[in-house]
């Protein structure tokens, strides 16, 4: 039985990527390499971890899984009708998705001038049709012996919730639903989007997974100035880059 690798929401994290890739064993033909979505936006350089992932699966002797997560989907509705909900609010990162593509400077503390404001919402004309086709081929969800994966969540409530297979997209890539993190019994399952440091009990300090009985939360903070964190299942063994060199 081979192990399943986990690693939580990189958020255009290139640096980070390469430095936890580095980090892990060898992945064997029965090993799985598994990313629970959010590739993009925040972090300086998304085109170049879009471009690594495509590569990864000619690159790795085991099997490589790409789950969507709601930053790929948003990406996705915006190449048919710009969302200014989502591209314009600094926090989500946009500005520093476009950069990436159109080999833009960093952004400064002003933001984007009204030139390249006015450039990023026309997003068909800089985020290339083959980015968005690979998007588009991004499972919602995995299932293996050792757990379950999703970007976000489940759809249901209390301690009932749905098999990924049963749950509405919505759910599997932006669900915050606090009786899932406290409720949820079953298998393992694994997921990212939600900040690990704003699972219940919430700890600005934690910048590693959250773990609660069957649930593990990996997104630790990656784009957001936290480390990029991995979990190898079964044995629970985490690994960690920060931006300062390995954990």
């Amino acid at each position: 039985m081979g192990r399943t690798f986990v690693i939580g929401d990189v958020h255009g994290e290139l640096g980070l990527l390469d430095r936890l890739l580095a980090q892990l064993p060898w992945i064997a033909p029965e090993d799985t390499l598994l990313f629970v979505g959010d590739y993009v936006d925040r972090g300086p350089d998304s085109r170049g971890v879009i471009e690594r992932l495509r590569r990864l699966p000619e690159q790795t002797a085991g099997r490589v899984v790409l789950l969507r997560g709601n930053h790929e989907d948003a990406w996705i509705n915006c190449s048919r009708a710009p969302d200014l909900g989502f591209l314009t609010p600094r926090q989500n990162g946009c500005a520093e998705m476009y950069r990436s593509f159109v080999d833009g400077a960093p952004i400064g503390p002003d933001g984007l001038s009204f030139e390249d404001a006015a450039a990023l919402i026309e997003v068909g004309t800089w985020l290339p049709p083959y980015v968005v086709s690979w998007m588009e081929s991004l499972p919602h969800w995995y299932e293996d012996e050792h757990g379950v994966y999703v970007h976000a969540g489940l759809e249901g409530e209390g301690t009932t919730w749905r098999h990924p297979r049963e749950s509405s997209p919505h759910a599997l890539l932006w669900m915050r639903e606090p009786d899932f993190f406290a409720g949820y019994e079953g298998k393992t399952l694994v997921f990212g989007h939600t900040l690990a440091s704003e699972l219940p009990p919430a700890d600005p300090t934690r910048h590693t997974p959250w773990r609660r009985g069957p649930l593990i939360g990996l997104d630790t903070g990656a784009g957001r100035g936290g480390p990029l964190s991995c979990i190898e299942l079964p044995g629970g063994t985490v690994y960690r880059a920060d931006r300062d060199g390995p954990a």
